[in-house]
């Protein structure tokens, strides 16, 4: 039956028993970020935590991020309440801990008129240091989120790299390849709404058939018709683009749709302490290599790869030897088109979808293209990272329009002494 449940007073003894074992409640949860949560919410006042507690929960804890947060919280106690000689060394140790409680406690204590001389001076020095180790952190950050976004272009411009080198075409309608990737991958989450890291990994493929049927279909009916006529070529692909956007519009509407990231792509990994990673960027990079890695090994390895070469390098030879030059051109355009679909994927998991996605990137990527040598996928990769690192290393120096401009300067001045780009094509080039 009902009991009746009234509310119990609790003096001042019985409340600190009843936060003890909350707090040994808390640092036992089975989650391990609630365990993290509870210890960054004790750093404030680790005197009011009973260290017997704490020693317990680090002598069983097996995480590493949440073992250090409990370290930091036995010296912070020293710190505060243990002797001189011992308040010294916790503060020399505490230069290991980057949190911000740490930091604060350490500001005290050296600002601290009335604090030993040698433990201003401790704790003096070990702020020096965190503040040295948290710059090259934040030095080792923005290289990831550049690698990230260096990733990014080079899937973006990889298959623009493929196109333009073998077939001579400048392709404006490869943002909307782009594009058409990222809302398959919307569209096949949709169709599994309740796997969603299930539905990711099937969105690459289907993302890679789907740009890569369009980009066949775009190549057979128009751009066969315009070889040997770039100027004609651009300006139909941009035609082409238009008719992608309104057509995206049309069907799925203007509004921005949103891909969610499977857990296995949330949140983060802590390097060393201070220094943390997200989990989505991560795996980003490690897509691009794995597509770049798959795009040589056929170029280099396979019948196609082989008869791709032959046609680059020169057409009228190849076709004397009975390659199929029509056939390569559909199939190059396609496999473009089909890498553009799987970036288009990737960057789901960075940006909303929506009909304008490609714009942003194509810029980008015929800079990747242009720099790293027309053709050239070691050249691609290559400039496609150091422009996504020059970005993020600008950044907080010039401000992110800025930076785009300066970095645009800059390959406009390479380009002058290096119009090849950084690795030109050798051999003979197609004429025919």
């Amino acid at each position: 039956g009902r009991r009746d449940v009234s509310r119990i007073a609790l003096q001042g003894a019985e409340r600190d028993a009843v936060r003890r074992m909350l707090v040994a409640l808390e640092l036992g949860a089975g989650d391990v970020a609630a365990r993290r949560a509870a210890l960054d919410a004790m750093m404030d006042e680790p005197g009011a935590i009973p260290l017997d507690v704490v020693r317990r929960r680090l002598e069983a804890e097996k995480d590493r991020s949440a073992r250090r947060r409990l370290e930091a919280l036995l010296l912070l106690a020293t710190l505060d309440t243990g002797p001189t000689e011992a308040r010294i060394d916790a503060a020399g140790a505490l230069a290991g801990f980057s949190h911000p409680s740490v930091r604060a406690r350490l500001q005290a204590v050296a600002g601290d008129a009335g604090a030993p001389p040698a433990l201003a001076d401790a704790a003096t020095a070990a702020l020096r240091t965190l503040d040295l180790r948290q710059g090259i952190n934040q030095d080792l950050q923005t290289v990831f989120f550049g690698l990230s976004l260096g990733s990014v272009l080079v899937l973006a411009a990889i298959g623009l790299a493929i196109t333009f080198g073998v077939m001579g075409v400048i392709n404006m309608a490869h943002g909307e390849l782009i594009m058409l990737g990222a809302y398959t991958a919307w569209g096949v989450q949709a169709l599994l709404p309740d796997a969603v890291g299930l539905a990711l990994i099937l969105a690459i493929p289907a993302a890679f058939v789907v740009s890569g049927s369009v980009g066949i279909l775009i190549e057979r009916t128009v751009i066969r018709q315009l070889y040997h006529r770039p100027a004609e070529t651009l300006l139909a692909t941009f035609g082409v683009s238009l008719i992608l956007q309104q057509a995206v519009r049309s069907l799925f509407g203007p509004l921005n749709r949103t891909v969610v990231a499977p857990g296995w792509m949330s949140g983060s990994f802590e390097i060393v302490d201070g220094l943390a990673l997200t989990y989505n960027r991560a795996f980003i990079i490690l897509f691009c290599l794995l597509v770049f890695a798959g795009l040589l090994s056929l170029i280099r390895y396979s019948r196609f790869g082989l008869e791709l070469r032959a046609v680059a390098q020169n057409r009228r030879m190849a076709r004397t030897l009975g390659v199929r030059s029509g056939r390569i051109d559909a199939l190059t355009f396609g496999l473009g088109s089909g890498v553009a679909g799987m970036a288009g994927v990737a960057l789901s998991q960075l940006t909303n979808v929506g009909p304008n996605l490609g714009q942003a990137y194509i810029v980008d990527s015929f800079l990747v293209v242009v720099v790293g040598g027309v053709g050239n996928l070691w050249g691609t990769l290559v400039a496609g990272l150091s422009i996504g690192i020059g970005n993020k290393l600008l950044e907080p120096v010039t401000g992110a329009v800025l930076a785009k401009i300066v970095l645009l300067v800059a390959i406009i001045l390479f380009i002058q002494k290096k119009p090849r780009g950084l690795f030109p094509q050798r051999g003979r080039v197609a004429d025919a």
